[in-house]
């Protein structure tokens, strides 16, 4: 097989990424901008002796799950993955990619995956986009990252996100490089993307944290989480390495709260010294938890934990270290955000009986 082949494939799967799978003569065929089901006409790309790459053609026998896509500029921008496919199905991959990962990579053989819960809103829902400023062009990086697809209007963003766009691209002067642009001022700390599926998040942080005398917010950000869960604790500290969001945090922050600036892997051993009964609220970035902080989790046990990911890799892996003192028994995945491959999952973790 080389470049340019042809080849009718069978699509059985779709990677963490958003490329359909399929295989041929031993190997996998990434075919992106297909579902499960379906039978493609292919034209290969990249050829390397285990995978393969390849552009659908034409679609031989299409899933009953597959729409029109609503963007003229999709499959060419790459900011979305999933517009050809119908909003539950779109649920039920990421919801079998989390389970996936967590079975082939964190070893948990039947992983407790509730099926994901979705966003409110399907399209209008991002609060900012970043834009890439090459002029002419204002845009997004294409599937071909070379490339700046120029973009008028984001069918993600809300509304006053797209008026900022227009507003950006009517000035007579472009200067080269990002631009954010927002719904509202930029504020201070961390913000999500999807407000109205953040709402639905912290739902699911409330219910799988539960109640208790200690709340450590490892990650805490500005302490959306932390002031979300405050009436459920009676103490509440929350870490983070960025000043100004620990900044924001100790402004609306109640009596009960406290919020220490610094490097989780340094602060928790000591905080968690001082209470044994603490819930560990965990929020990474998407390269997941350091061995030291992992460390001093195996080696104080606090008896619940609450993993959030935005990363199935990363998660799964985590997972796999704790599992020798901890039972997985609850991963629910959220669609912070429709239409792409990305994924965001909410984890229990109980300390197993006498690790604790």
């Amino acid at each position: 097989m080389k470049p340019g082949d042809e080849l009718d494939l069978e699509i059985t799967d779709v990677a963490y990424g958003g490329a359909g799978l399929a295989r041929h003569e031993g190997r996998v065929v990434f075919v992106p901008f297909t579902i499960p089901g379906e039978t493609v006409r292919a034209r290969l790309g990249k050829v390397t002796r285990s995978w393969m790459q390849a552009r659908a053609m034409q679609i031989l026998s299409a899933s009953p799950d597959r729409v029109a896509p609503p963007c003229p500029l999709f499959t060419r921008c790459g900011g979305c993955a999933y517009q050809h496919i119908a909003y539950p199905r779109q649920l039920e991959i990421k919801t079998r990619q989390v389970s996936e990962a967590l079975r082939r990579l964190g070893k948990f053989p039947d992983p407790p995956v509730e099926p994901a819960r979705p966003s409110p809103l399907a399209y209008g829902y991002r609060n900012r986009i970043t834009v890439h400023v090459a002029p002419p062009r204002v845009g997004f990086h294409g599937t071909d990252p070379r490339e700046i697809v120029d973009v008028r209007e984001c069918l993600l963003a809300e509304g006053k996100v797209n008026e900022a766009l227009a507003a950006l691209r009517s000035k007579k002067r472009l200067r080269p490089g990002p631009a954010t642009l927002r719904s509202g001022p930029a504020g201070t700390g961390f913000r999500q993307v999807n407000d109205l599926a953040a709402e639905v998040l912290a739902g699911v942080v409330k219910e799988l944290a539960g109640g208790g005398d200690l709340l450590i917010d490892a990650y805490c950000g500005a302490g959306f989480f932390a002031k979300t869960l405050r009436g459920q604790f009676t103490r509440v500290v929350g870490l983070d390495w960025d000043t100004r969001s620990i900044d924001t945090a100790r402004a609306e922050a109640g009596p009960s709260e406290e919020y220490r600036a610094g490097d989780a892997a340094e602060l928790l051993p000591g905080i968690l010294n001082e209470a044994h009964n603490a819930v560990v609220l965990l929020d990474p970035p998407a390269q997941g938890l350091a061995d030291d902080v992992i460390n001093a989790l195996l080696s104080a046990r606090p008896p619940r934990i609450v993993y959030v990911s935005c990363d199935p890799a990363t998660l799964a892996r985590d997972l796999a270290k704790l599992s020798d003192a901890y039972d997985l028994p609850c991963a629910i995945p959220v669609d912070m955000f429709p239409q792409t491959a990305s994924i965001e999952t909410v984890c229990r973790l109980e300390a197993r009986s006498g690790t604790a």
